[in-house]
């Protein structure tokens, strides 16, 4: 099994920009599709990005799109999530996730625990 933990969260004013990394213990994350999830003050958990094995694709969903990027680095065995144009309703906790097969985006095989980001008006 594969373990994966996000860091990276904090408290940010609205326009501001952060980048939340996650990495992974017992397996490579290389070998796995990844994507990044958030769950919103009383919402339900819900898809913001994914990236192929390779990296060759992503994904995005309409709300972030233009804002946020997701990127990996195999040499680093890091996943990425670049939020830039930060806006209050971005607040929530957001998840690391892995796809055993990337087929269908809410299809996730193995979560991380999740990290806060605030951001503040």
């Amino acid at each position: 099994q594969v373990q994966l933990v996000e860091s990276g969260g904090g408290l940010v004013h609205a326009g501001d920009s952060l980048k939340l990394s996650c990495s992974a213990s017992g397996r490579t994350i290389s070998r796995y599709a990844m994507g990044w999830f958030r769950q919103r003050p009383g919402d339900d958990r819900e898809f913001v990005a994914a990236i192929s094995r390779v990296g060759s694709n992503t994904f995005y969903a309409e709300s972030v799109k233009g804002r946020f990027a997701i990127s990996r680095d195999s040499a680093k065995d890091e996943v990425y999530l670049q939020m830039n144009s930060l806006k209050v309703d971005d607040t929530a906790i957001y998840f690391c996730a892995a796809y055993t097969e990337l087929t269908d985006l809410d299809e996730v095989d193995y979560w991380g625990q999740g990290t806060q980001v605030t951001v503040s008006s």
